[in-house]
């Protein structure tokens, strides 16, 4: 049987329908945000996991100049070590079309007979190449879709300086290769970057390796130590040219998916807290009001002869029930979006199966902090209405002393008509509910401004990397490095504008116990074309005397200026190098150092040496310099720097960048949530008075005014509130983002916060708007009865 208690609290929700929507709305944004993410995290790490269980990602590389096959059971030898893969690995060019730049590509060697036994493929559509086919390859899918290349196509690649006609029988997909960029290159881009598989056979004889491998794989024991194992191959294959071996969490495609998923929960522990916090603290606002407005009727049901416990049940139930109603909702859309984002996550990191997996503490989270929100607002006023006799609450509350506003009012009475110090009466003499008001929308206006904030510095990134860093229109790497005369001679090809020389080498850079697999970067000691910048995007000159690190590399390895790098370097002689760091460069891409180039050759004794180039082009002789470029054997890939701006903001448009646009969705929803709150909370606690108003003869206008003329000066004293902490917020934000990989600088945006605040006072005109349009159809003879 329903008791009377509940029918009023069926025709209170159907009442307050819209506002118990909104606040439902409000709690379900929060909720949604947690329970996506936090299954988001779960369903990607476990999907890794399975993939490199399944296909034997190996735990340790090792690679060499050349190393005879029978170091292999030397490698396994080494304690730690269950077993070990030897294979040949090349650089090779793919000529796709003329006229367009030859494409970088990776070549792995295949066992003669069977499957890798270490880093095995998936194959997606036809087979593997028949051992003593030396003609037939395997392409990586991801090029190969990009290409629209299929099996039975047919390329044309060189590889070791001969141009070689091959037939593709399959397509795969590898752990390996999940993430594949260009040597050099930080974004991936799966048109100008390819990886063959091949016969080892076929392989070796390309590259002159028969009975030599060039690259070990090795898996360890249950409880070895990477670092104890990566020290022993470095001795054993150091008379073999070894560049050093690394540990599965520094191979580049692992690297970079652990650090977005590392990043993702980063911001899934951060950012929906956040979203929640703000949603909780607006629900204990609007719920301690709409308690403290109904005070008439709970001294009404006291004197019935219900009990304080009975009452607070009764309103713990209503409060309670919305709670639980935007939770649901929210854990439902957090389900859906979650499945939803997970499957483009699939495509973003080329997963070829998804393992979808909740988080049940997200669930218990979002319950938890909704349910504590809504009770814990509704009990702070009821334990001071309850403390009341019932005919003191069935009275209104005492006036406040309003003498200490008299004088202001006085002053400002000259200058305001009646309606106008009505809402200048109400806002003076009720600054605690002002305030709570003006928290609460700055609040929800504080998300969309640090969730705007976070666009416009994705978009920053970009245009420092491509317009202040990078002014060339081409970049050449070298197959090793040459002479610098080959500088000389691209400056000699016709339409070649500008020509600035590089040196990169790789190598092992420590600060104490801390390391980083990176390189040193050589360059002029005044570059125009690869600039390196401040944090004002002023260009530092390259000096002599020490190296410049990037900031993100400087937090990594716990670096400032005056500090001494250690650097291993991994190539010719690899000698051991303790550089000053003299400055901290605003590199918003990868993590690099820099060098003046003429230094860093004397510091390997390999004077004059390059091993790349900016250039710029004129537009008009660039089919001619492609051409040219095709003609050079030394040049090992170029890149164009309009494809890797396309290749960057695809990256940032995917992934864990399109969860800003999510945000930013959600932000918004919350924040005319607060807004429309706001307003309807107003209106019901005027809502007799402003029946009396239109009684003794306001209009319709003026009795209106006095209601949007307070919710506008609340609205626009929030403004510059919600900028600030909107900024605070967005400094917490952009770090969970941020990677090695790239950088979100936190700038001032007057587009974001521009943006912002329309967002917000569209939300108050549409709120106004709503208000307005029920206080006209109002029933004055029943708004101005007691509901009593």
């Amino acid at each position: 049987m329903v008791s009377p208690l509940d029918h009023k609290l069926l025709r209170d929700l159907m009442r307050m329908k819209g506002q118990a929507a909104a606040i439902a709305a409000v709690i379900a944004m929060g909720v949604l945000l947690q329970v996506m993410m936090g299954g988001l995290v779960n369903t990607l790490e476990e999907t890794r996991k399975a993939y490199y269980d399944r296909y034997r990602l190996a735990d340790v590389f090792a690679s060499v100049t050349r190393a005879p096959e029978r170091m292999l059971d030397r490698v396994a030898e080494i304690p730690g070590v269950a077993g070990a893969e030897a294979r040949i690995t090349g650089g090779a060019l793919i000529d796709i079309a003329q006229g367009e730049l030859p494409i970088r590509a990776q070549v792995v060697s295949l066992p003669d007979l069977g499957r890798p036994r270490l880093n095995d493929f998936y194959l997606t559509r036809g087979r593997a190449p028949d051992p003593g086919h030396d003609d037939e390859i395997m392409l990586l899918e991801g090029f190969a879709t990009a290409r629209g290349l299929s099996p039975g196509d047919r390329l044309v690649a060189t590889m070791n300086g001969a141009k070689r006609a091959f037939r593709i029988t399959g397509l795969a997909q590898s752990p390996e290769f999940l993430y594949t960029t260009a040597p050099g290159e930080l974004v991936p881009d799966d048109t100008r970057y390819a990886v063959i598989w091949m016969r080892q056979a076929a392989l070796a004889a390309a590259y002159d390796m028969r009975g030599a491998f060039n690259q070990a794989l090795v898996v360890l024991d249950h409880g070895a130590e990477v670092d104890g194992v990566v020290d022993a191959l470095d001795r054993l294959l150091d008379d073999y040219g070894a560049s050093g071996a690394y540990g599965v969490a520094l191979q580049a495609s692992n690297r970079f998916v652990t650090q977005e998923i590392e990043g993702l929960s980063a911001v899934s522990k951060g950012i929906p807290p956040i979203f929640l916090a703000v949603a909780a603290f607006l629900l204990y606002i609007v719920i301690s009001r709409m308690v403290q407005a109904e005070r008439e009727q709970i001294g009404l049901l006291k004197a019935f002869g219900y009990t304080g416990w009975e009452v607070s049940l009764h309103y713990l139930k209503f409060v309670l029930l919305i709670a639980i109603i935007g939770a649901v909702l929210g854990s439902i859309g957090g389900i859906a979006t979650g499945r939803a984002m997970a499957g483009f996550y699939q495509l973003y990191f080329k997963f070829p199966f998804i393992v979808f997996l909740l988080d049940p503490k997200s669930f218990l989270i979002g319950f938890v902090v909704s349910i504590a929100a809504a009770s814990g607002g509704s009990l702070f006023v009821l334990r001071r209405v309850f403390a009341l006799t019932p005919a003191v609450a069935m009275r209104p509350p005492a006036p406040v002393d309003y003498s200490g506003s008299r004088q202001i009012a006085g002053v400002l009475k000259r200058f305001l008509d009646q309606p106008s110090r009505m809402v200048l009466r109400r806002i003076l003499r009720h600054p605690g509910r002002t305030a709570g008001s003006v928290i609460g929308i700055s609040a929800g206006m504080a998300l969309s401004v640090a969730s705007l904030t976070l666009m416009h510095g994705f978009e920053r990134t970009i245009d420092v990397t491509f317009t202040e860093l990078d002014r060339s229109d081409m970049t050449l790497s070298f197959i090793q490095p040459i002479s610098q005369n080959g500088a000389y001679a691209l400056a000699r090809v016709p339409g070649v504008l500008h020509v600035e020389p590089v040196r990169e080498v790789p190598a092992i850079l420590r600060n104490g116990l801390k390391t980083y697999n990176g390189a040193l970067n050589g360059r002029v000691a005044h570059p125009i074309l690869g600039r390196v910048v401040d944090d004002n995007t002023r260009p530092i000159a390259i000096r002599a005397d020490g190296v410049i690190v990037a900031r993100s590399l400087a937090d990594i390895l716990g670096l400032e200026a005056g500090d001494t790098l250690t650097v291993e370097v991994r190539e010719g002689r690899r000698p051991v190098l303790r550089l000053p760091v003299i400055e901290v460069a605003n590199t918003l891409m990868g993590a690099p150092v820099y060098m003046r180039i003429d230094a860093l050759n004397r510091v390997l004794k390999e004077p004059g040496r390059i091993s790349g180039a900016y250039i710029t082009v004129d537009e008009a002789h660039e089919k001619g310099i492609i051409q040219a470029i095709k003609g050079m054997p030394k040049v090992a890939g170029v890149s164009q720097k309009e494809s890797a701006r396309n290749s960057l903001e695809e990256l940032m448009n995917t992934g864990p960048g399109f969860m800003r646009y999510i945000m930013t969705i959600i932000a918004g929803i919350i924040t005319f949530g607060v807004v429309y709150n706001a307003a309807r909370i107003a209106y019901a606690e005027r809502e007799r008075d402003l029946a009396s108003l239109r009684v003794i003869g306001f209009t319709r206008g003026e009795a209106a005014f006095v209601l949007l003329g307070e919710m506008g000066v609340v609205t626009l004293l929030a403004l510059p509130l919600g900028l600030a902490m909107g900024f605070a917020i967005a400094h917490a934000m952009v770090s969970r983002f941020s990677t090695d990989i790239y950088q979100i600088p936190v700038d001032f945006s007057p587009s974001a916060y521009g943006a912002a605040l329309l967002a917000v006072l569209i939300a108050t005109l549409i709120s106004g708007w709503l208000v307005k349009r029920d206080l006209d159809r109002a029933d004055l003879v029943a708004a101005l009865k007691t509901r009593e």
